[in-house]
């Protein structure tokens, strides 16, 4: 095990002295899970939640969050972020939101904590928006997803375990809701997420990049998929790995709609 560098030689916490690192770009991207009731999510989605918008206050809390993580965590050094992306995505089949928390600067440490924290308030925030209707509401998985820069180099988490009997039981739960939301869809919306999809290879470095892009850009999975006229389950299905890729007119239409190629879209 490496040897802690905020702990001196007489086991006394510090704030470690930076000065003598370059100054690199620096990434870090953080994931919350928030677990709620299908019918409470269903809130959510329809815009009919108590306090309000509860994605978009999310994500404003994370942002705001991520600026003030050395007020927060005692040893964490004050950094000139550079920018901080925050996207809460909603999963009918498992009935929660996936925060993801994307952070950038330019100095002599990482922004590893500052995702993280992004990431725990959008998702505490969440709670605090919906927990007139649902005081159940779980907080778990809050984990570093990757990050890029430093001495240290990438870091990519593994994949998370298979669903457990609990979420499939959930999921099949949510299925019914989304069944009987689909009965009042429109035909072109059912067909649109009912539309084969090639099997690649490198299906989920797809995934993640397509993660990364809609971190970078602020982009959520409603307002995206609106813009390109596709069904917002052609999205989730795909960084969910129900599907195990977007068709390529799918991914035209995404591209057009955020004014890039297509390949652009994994990068």
């Amino acid at each position: 095990m490496s040897k802690l560098t905020h702990i001196d030689d007489k086991g006394d916490a510090r704030m470690v002295d930076v000065s003598g690192k370059d100054t690199t770009v620096r990434t870090a991207m953080a994931e919350a899970v928030v677990r709620m009731k299908p019918q409470t999510l269903a809130l959510v989605l329809g815009g009919a939640a108590p306090k309000g918008d509860v994605l978009a206050v999310a994500r404003v809390a994370g942002i705001m969050a991520a600026k003030r993580t050395a007020d927060l965590i005692p040893l964490c050094h004050p950094l000139p972020i550079s920018g901080v992306t925050v996207v809460c995505e909603p999963d009918e089949d498992l009935s929660l939101i996936r925060v993801l928390a994307s952070v950038k600067v330019s100095g002599q440490t990482g922004v590893e904590m500052e995702a993280l924290t992004a990431a725990s308030v959008a998702a505490l925030t969440i709670y605090d928006m919906l927990k007139a209707a649902e005081r159940g509401i779980v907080i778990e998985s809050l984990r570093l997803v990757s990050k890029e820069g430093g001495k240290s180099g990438a870091f990519r988490a593994e994949k998370p375990e298979p669903a457990t009997a609990r979420a499939r039981v959930v999921r099949r739960a949510a299925s019914a809701q989304t069944r009987r939301t689909r009965r009042l869809a429109k035909p072109s919306e059912i067909a649109s997420e009912m539309t084969p999809r090639k099997l690649p290879s490198d299906g989920n470095t797809r995934r993640e990049g397509l993660r990364r892009f809609m971190a970078d850009r602020g982009l959520t999975a409603h307002a995206w998929a609106k813009d390109a006229g596709l069904s917002v389950g052609v999205i989730y299905s795909f960084l969910h790995g129900r599907s195990h890729a977007l068709t390529k007119a799918e991914e035209q239409k995404l591209a057009d709609a955020a004014g890039v190629s297509i390949e652009d879209l994994y990068r």
